[in-house]
């Protein structure tokens, strides 16, 4: 695999969309070839699977039935769009991937690591994410960000779930993170929005400047 591939984590609320787009200004700035995505979504198949996921009207929605649509999704992205970038030595900017299964699936719903982590590997044939960056914030606090910016009647269906399910989301990442400190940075999504993308620049500039030695 010749390219990089980077992606950004967190409850709702975290404030990662709005780093998401630091970065990718960071990313101009550096002249450093890149694409940014999202997921669900992410190609037009894979946006059509997430207006299912996130439609507000299918709260009869069986937890297997989710999880097996967000892996549909992320099959489709990871073979039309995140692998051929990677290949052709770009830098993937993502929004979201395996990571957030876990922990929404995995622990949201109460599904389980390894089913979630095992129709996932099948779905992405394998691939991880080179950094993981987690921006963390409390389910309080995330929740208030998100009604203050969007109101009740504009979230989505997983935005729409109780507090009960957010704290064990957020459980969820903290599980992940504990296991896998070599590949996610944990970052407070609580500071100053310009304070939280001056610790992912820090670990940007060392992990492209390792990149471009290999």
């Amino acid at each position: 695999m010749k390219g990089l591939f980077i992606t950004l984590e967190g409850p709702d609320g975290s404030g990662k969309t709005t780093q998401i787009a630091k970065v990718a200004e960071y990313f101009k700035e550096k002249n450093v070839d890149f694409i940014q995505t999202r997921e669900p979504g992410g190609t037009r198949i894979s946006d059509k699977i997430r207006a299912l996921i996130l439609d507000s009207e299918h709260n009869e929605m069986h937890d297997l039935t989710e999880v097996l649509l967000y892996a549909a999704s992320r099959a489709q992205h990871v073979h039309e769009k995140i692998l051929p970038a990677l290949e052709a030595g770009k830098v993937v900017l993502c929004d979201r991937f395996v990571d957030a299964s876990l922990a929404y699936q995995g622990f949201g719903l109460g599904v389980g690591e390894e089913p979630v982590l095992q129709v996932n590997n099948i779905a992405t044939s394998g691939l991880v994410p080179d950094r993981s960056y987690f921006v963390d914030v409390s389910p309080e606090v995330g929740r208030e960000r998100m009604k203050s910016r969007y109101g009740n009647e504009s979230l989505d269906r997983i935005e729409q779930k109780d507090l009960t399910y957010h704290e064990r989301v957020r459980e969820g990442f903290e599980h992940i993170f504990s296991k896998q400190t070599d590949r996610i940075v944990r970052i407070n999504g609580e500071q100053n929005p310009d304070e939280v993308f001056k610790e992912i620049a820090k670990d940007l500039d060392q992990l492209l400047s390792n990149h471009k030695e290999k």
